[in-house]
């Protein structure tokens, strides 16, 4: 199973505010723990959203908003993408996060085969599931 780990954005990260080299150290040692585990797949820290923009759809053409956005607790400031055996494996790593202030939220990630045949067929799948092991494959090539 594939789990998002989505850091909860915040004033300070909103604001740009770096993180300090203690916690950037720690979250190096977390990460290098997740990787000789085996179960970071992988894991970015994202600018403002005052750098980004939002795609909007209805029925009529696409609109784009350029940021920042607001709430800043509703934004996403960083993610981890593992892979773990059960939710409550990926709550053991969410814990170990070394945050002393913060949310991280878990969402399970869809699988192809979460998905009934009538809705995402068989070759269909096979070729999701090529696609997954290609990405996978150079993401990990030396």
């Amino acid at each position: 199973m594939r789990f998002m780990m989505l850091v909860k954005a915040d004033k300070s990260s909103e604001s740009g505010v770096m993180p300090t080299k203690e916690l950037i150290a720690a979250m190096g040692k977390f990460n290098e723990e997740m990787m000789k585990a085996g179960v970071m797949l992988a894991g970015e820290g994202l600018h403002p959203s005052s750098r980004g923009a939002r795609v909007s759809f209805s029925k009529t053409k696409p609109t784009v908003t350029n940021g920042p956005f607001t709430p800043p607790t509703e934004l996403v400031a960083g993610f981890w993408l593992i892979q773990v055996s059960s939710k409550e494996e990926a709550i053991q790593w969410a814990t170990r996060i070394p945050f002393t202030d913060g949310v991280v939220e878990l969402r399970q990630v869809f699988e192809a085969s979460d998905f009934p045949a009538d809705i995402l067929p068989p070759e269909e799948a096979a070729r999701e599931q090529a696609w997954r092991d290609e990405q996978q494959r150079r993401a990990t090539k030396p």
